[in-house]
């Protein structure tokens, strides 16, 4: 909902004739293999979210609409709820099991992820078994705000390079020459190298029972609570915990940048009209 962006800054404009952030990662999402893209929306902007990226996407992909209501996979005894924060990335992903049938990937629609990353993801899927899902990983130092705090999801792999498992940190900033998390017991201070997950994963269509049990017991225990958020890597972590399946680390993340802040749409500008000048995306996308 982008509250310290300060507006809606999934669809925002970024590139040299307004391309949204989306716009590369569906470029991106479409030339690397995927043919399916399913938008997620709330339905206040989902009109808007149509007109913006159907007419681009007629004849490229099959396209959906889903309405990420507050209510939905909500038991009824839970019913109605009382919040207006959406329960978050997990609960978003959810809501795609009623279109989804087949290997996917997820993402955020307010970072750019790079070609690498749906590339890697395409060819994990062309040989991994059903019980096997991937997160593509990023290095923390290349992914930070010059403009404030940051979350992230920290991975920690096991001894097979297999992710062993993901806590997600929401407070990260730079202090000095050091990249700290900050926790209400105290500061603990990160490797800048250590892989995170920035919401670009691929999941097998296996993954939604877990994540449709998890939810029910999330809201469960969470109910209360307005402003908590069933975030991915909670989910993924708790598949790898119950042994359900494995999750490889690919080496995809070459490039990312996101919006987080206002402060950060200048630079964000800059660095596709870099890319476009490399000609690692034509000036005219569509």
């Amino acid at each position: 909902m982008g509250s310290r962006y300060g507006g809606i800054k999934q669809i925002d404009g970024f590139g040299p004739n307004g391309e949204t952030i989306m716009d590369y990662s569906l470029f991106d999402a479409l030339r690397a293999g995927f043919n399916q893209v399913v938008f997620i929306v709330r339905e206040e902007i989902k009109e808007t979210v149509k007109e913006i990226f159907l007419p681009k996407l007629q004849g490229k992909a099959e396209v959906h609409f889903i309405v990420q209501s507050l209510d939905k996979y909500v038991p009824t005894e839970f019913q109605p709820v009382e919040r207006k924060k959406p329960w978050g990335t997990t609960h978003a992903m959810l809501c795609g099991k009623e279109i989804i049938d087949g290997p996917f990937a997820v993402i955020n629609a307010d970072d750019f992820y790079g070609k690498e990353a749906f590339e890697s993801l395409i060819h994990f899927f062309k040989t991994a078994p059903a019980d096997h899902h991937a997160m593509v990983g990023y290095t923390l130092k290349n992914v930070m705000s010059a403009h404030g705090s940051v979350s992230r999801g920290v991975a920690t792999p096991d001894a097979d390079g297999f992710l062993k498992s993901m806590k997600e940190h929401t407070t990260i900033l730079r202090e000095g020459n050091k990249i700290i998390s900050k926790w209400k017991e105290g500061d603990e201070e990160l490797s800048e190298n250590v892989q995170v997950s920035m919401n670009c994963w691929g999941f097998q269509p296996g993954a939604f029972d877990l994540t449709e049990k998890m939810f029910v017991e999330f809201v469960e225990k969470n109910r209360s609570n307005t402003s908590a958020e069933f975030y991915i890597a909670l989910m993924v972590s708790e598949l790898i915990t119950r042994g359900l399946g494995k999750v490889h680390i690919l080496p995809g993340g070459k490039t990312w940048f996101g919006v987080t802040y206002k402060e950060d749409k200048e630079e964000v500008s800059q660095k596709i009209k870099n890319l476009v000048t490399q000609g690692v995306y034509p000036s005219n996308l569509w």
